[in-house]
C-alpha cells in the first residue's frame, strides 16, 4: 500500500501548502475568478507550474520504488534516495513545491503570494538544516556524507564542482 500512503502525504502536506493554504488566506476565490484564465506573458507560468508538479511527482516516485518510503516525517524512506532528480540536488522535492507556489504567484500576479513562496522556501532551508540533515547523518552515516560531497543542497551543479576539484587536489 505504499502508493496509497505516498498520496495521503501528499494530499495532506504538500496540497496544504500549495493549495489550500493559498486559496483560503492569500490569494481567495474571488481574486482568482477576476483575473482567470490568465492571458498573455502570465499564462507562460503554467510552465513552470508543470514542472514543479512533475518535479514533485518524479521525486515521490523515487522515494517509493528507490527508497521504501514516503516524503512523510512519519514514514520516511528505507533507504538512503540519491537517483533521479537527487543525483543533482539534495531537496528536488522542496525546489519542486517552491517553483509551483512562484509559478501561482505569476500566474495570477500577486506580490502576497511571492511573499508566501519566499517565506516558504525559508522554512524549508531551516528545515533541511536543523531537522532533516542531522537525521539523516544519524540513519545513513558515512553514505549520506559523500552524498553531501558530491550533491549540493540546493543549485545543481555547485557540489559536484566543489567535490570534483577537492579530490583533484587531494591526488
Amino acid at each position: 500500500m505504499l502508493p496509497l500512503r505516498v498520496l495521503f502525504f501528499t494530499v495532506l502536506v504538500p496540497c496544504t501548502v500549495v493549495g489550500w493554504v493559498p486559496w483560503f488566506w492569500i490569494i481567495g476565490p474571488a481574486r482568482v475568478r477576476s483575473g482567470w484564465p490568465p492571458s498573455g506573458p502570465g499564462a507562460l507560468a503554467f510552465i513552470p507550474l508543470a514542472l514543479g508538479v512533475a518535479i514533485y511527482v518524479a521525486c515521490a516516485w523515487r522515494f517509493a520504488v528507490e527508497g521504501l518510503g514516503t516524503p512523510a516525517p512519519w514514514d520516511p524512506p528505507r533507504r538512503l534516495v540519491t537517483g533521479g532528480l537527487f543525483r543533482w540536488t539534495r531537496n528536488p522535492f522542496y525546489v519542486g513545491i517552491v517553483t509551483i507556489l512562484l509559478a501561482e504567484a505569476a500566474l495570477i500576479s500577486s506580490g502576497a503570494m511571492a511573499w508566501y513562496a519566499a517565506g516558504v522556501a525559508i522554512a524549508f532551508h531551516l528545515r533541511v538544516i536543523l531537522h532533516e540533515e542531522p537525521a539523516l547523518r544519524r540513519s545513513f552515516g558515512a553514505e549520506f556524507e559523500k552524498y553531501v560531497r558530491e550533491v549540493p543542497r540546493w543549485v545543481p551543479g555547485v557540489g559536484r564542482r566543489r567535490a570534483k576539484s577537492e579530490e583533484r587536489s587531494a591526488t
